[in-house]
């Protein structure tokens, strides 16, 4: 419970950050041009600031979440379970921590490397030509 406690409260704190700069994103102009349209504040964060906001936040959305998955390693410290805490748990009935620590730093790099890529090639689609 307070690994779940602390994760929320601090990756609330980047997450809102990020959503923050990324609607701060949006051309200053084009909001202007919204309102001077007639279009209420609401239809203005709907139509034209939220689609450009979240084409700048979505990679680093996706960033910050790897960090989280990431940072969740940090619980074996407070003796949650989770895959370093169940390779450490396998390793000593086994007799063979080493290797089972290997193995869950391997599915680590595994799984971010994959996620990083993704990440990339979706920035990669989403980027604006300038």
């Amino acid at each position: 419970t307070s690994a779940i406690i602390t994760f929320t409260a601090f990756e609330a704190a980047y997450y809102c950050e990020i959503m923050r700069s990324g609607i701060q994103s949006a051309p200053r102009n084009q909001v202007w041009a919204a309102q001077a349209l007639g279009l209420r504040p609401a239809q203005t964060m709907v139509h034209v600031v939220l689609p450009q906001a979240l084409r700048n936040m979505l990679p680093v959305l996706l960033t910050q979440s790897i960090v989280l998955f990431q940072d969740t390693s940090l619980v074996y410290a407070i003796g949650a379970k989770d895959l370093l805490k169940a390779a450490d748990v396998v390793g000593k009935n086994y007799n063979r921590p080493v290797e089972m620590i290997v193995l869950s730093a391997l599915i680590y790099f595994a799984i971010c490397f994959s996620l990083s890529l993704a990440v990339r090639q979706l920035q990669k689609r989403v980027a604006i030509v300038r």
